[in-house]
Formats: structure tokens, C-alpha cells, sequence
């Protein structure tokens, strides 16, 4: 781990900037790696402006909760938190009126499995050292997704805690493997084992979160954000910050007045907001 000091950012906005501020924040614990990666950047994306720099994980997640970045550049191997786990937290953060949620990039050393996971287009990645040529393809397609966001152009993918499972995975071989299966839960004043595959949808408030299947709703203490990392991400879509349900619970989406995105579930009558930051989920249905 390095210990440098941070890199200040840019004393004035790059020249060329759109009318639109795009805003970035850069996270790698090597500062050659950051400040080449700047001088890339600068050339391909003068526009783009780097408001803070972090040398590892915990650093990251703190000056993206700090400055709300449309886009975040994230090492994957880093001290205190892996790139992985610190998209984890930046996702879970809460999102305000505007459910702000930053573009991710990935910057890695470890080409092959990396290349492989980001073809779900749920995100992009930089491969070090960072070259002009595909750093413009990356830039490009940010800029796509970023101006795609909220029109009809905005592309459906899978939910991007599947790749980010895929990743930790990579990152981790040797680690538990296994989904969670069973839900221990409190209903009433008693304690049930309830079979995940059961579960309709999870939905958390400050203090718990709710377990519903078609027979019972039960509570536990487990949040969402530890759930999203223990659930198989191809069963459970998260839709909303606070709310995981079951694909195969999934009896249709519709839209509300306002334009909001509304899941109908199967044997039961609750319906579930998508939050805009997860509309792209259902592009198409």
C-alpha cells in the first residue's frame, strides 16, 4: 500500500467543458497509476472534470459520498476495500430526490476474466497502463450510457450486483461460494426457516427488513446491502435501494401516472416501485 499524499485535482476546470459538468472521482492506491491514467483522461475527455483522487477503498467510497460524481474510476485491487466492494457500498448509498447513481469503471491489471465479466455492459473497465485508444472507446460509452439515462434510449442490462458477484468471485477463488439458501426469521414470537426460493421480495426500512413469500411476511435484521452479497443475484433483482424481489416472482411492470416504473408480483397484491436508478432493468417490458 502506498502511503503518498493525495494528487490535488485540477485548480480550474478543464478547458472545453460543455454546458453539462460531468464529474469524476479517480481511485487507485499506486499515484503513477492515477496520475497517468489524469494525463489519459485529459487527452480523450478534456471535459471531464476530476474532483478528488483516493488511494484505496474506504477513501473512495467516502469522497464519492462527498462529491456525488456521475462517473467513478475504481481500482479493483485496493487496501481497505476492493474496487468490488467499494461499488458495493457507492450503490447502496442514499441516492436523494434526484436518485443520483454514478457511472462505475473498473481499472485493472488482470485482463482476461475481467474483459469477460464487463461484456454484460453494466459497466466498463480500463486496463493498466491506460492507452488513449481504448480509453476513448471506454470514455465513449460512458458518455452514451450518461446521456441514455431516463430516454427511451437507455438499454436494458442485467443487474450490475452480478457482476459485481463475478468479480468477487474472480478476486476471491478460494471463498464461500454457496447462496444463501434458507432465511432465519422472526414471525410473530416465533422463529422460522424460511427457503429463499420461496421468498417473493425483500424490502427494508431503518431497522429491519421484510421477508414475503405468498404464505407469511417475517422480519430480520440482515439490510439489504448484506443481502445483495449473499443472494444468487440470478434469482434476486435489486430495483430499488431498499428492495430485492424474486425474477421469478415477477408477474409484470407497468407505470404509474408519474412515469414510475411499478413491479406486479405473483400471489401477492403489494406492488414495487423501481427506482430510475434500476429503470433499465425492464427497458423493453
Amino acid at each position: 500500500m502506498n502511503t503518498d499524499s493525495l494528487s490535488p485535482p485540477p485548480s480550474q476546470p478543464p478547458s472545453g467543458a460543455s454546458s453539462t459538468r460531468i464529474t469524476a472521482v479517480l481511485a487507485d492506491d499506486e499515484r503513477l497509476m492515477r496520475d497517468q491514467l489524469r494525463a489519459r483522461l485529459a487527452e480523450v475527455w478534456p471535459a471531464l472534470e476530476i474532483v478528488a483522487e483516493a488511494r484505496n477503498g474506504l477513501e473512495a467510497v467516502q469522497l464519492v459520498d462527498e462529491h456525488r460524481p456521475q462517473l467513478v474510476f475504481l481500482d479493483i485491487r485496493m487496501p481497505g476495500l476492493t474496487g468490488v466492494e467499494a461499488a458495493r457500498q457507492i450503490l447502496q448509498m442514499e441516492t436523494g430526490p434526484d436518485e443520483w447513481l454514478p457511472e462505475i469503471v473498473f481499472i485493472t491489471a488482470y485482463d482476461q476474466y475481467a474483459v469477460e465479466a464487463f461484456e454484460q455492459g453494466v459497466a466498463d473497465y480500463v486496463l493498466k497502463p491506460a492507452e488513449a485508444q481504448r480509453l476513448q472507446v471506454t470514455t465513449e460509452r460512458v458518455r452514451q450510457r450518461l446521456q441514455a439515462r431516463g430516454t427511451a434510449q437507455e438499454t436494458a442490462g442485467p443487474p450490475v450486483q452480478q457482476l459485481l458477484h463475478q468479480l468477487a468471485a474472480q478476486l476471491n477463488p478460494n471463498g464461500p461460494a454457496a447462496h444463501l439458501k434458507w432465511i432465519q426469521a422472526s414471525v410473530g414470537q416465533s422463529i422460522q426457516m424460511i427457503p429463499v426460493d420461496e421468498v417473493l421480495f425483500f424490502i427494508s426500512d431503518e431497522k429491519y427488513t421484510r421477508v414475503q413469500t405468498v404464505q407469511l411476511e417475517a422480519l430480520i435484521r440482515k439490510p439489504i446491502k448484506e443481502l445483495v452479497d449473499e443472494l444468487d443475484p440470478q434469482l434476486f433483482w435489486q430495483i430499488h435501494r431498499s428492495t430485492l424481489v424474486n425474477v421469478k416472482a415477477i408477474a409484470g411492470v407497468t407505470r404509474d401516472f408519474r412515469g414510475r416504473q411499478i413491479v406486479s408480483v405473483k400471489g401477492h397484491r403489494e406492488q414495487l416501485e423501481v427506482s430510475r436508478s434500476y429503470a433499465g432493468l425492464f427497458k423493453g417490458m
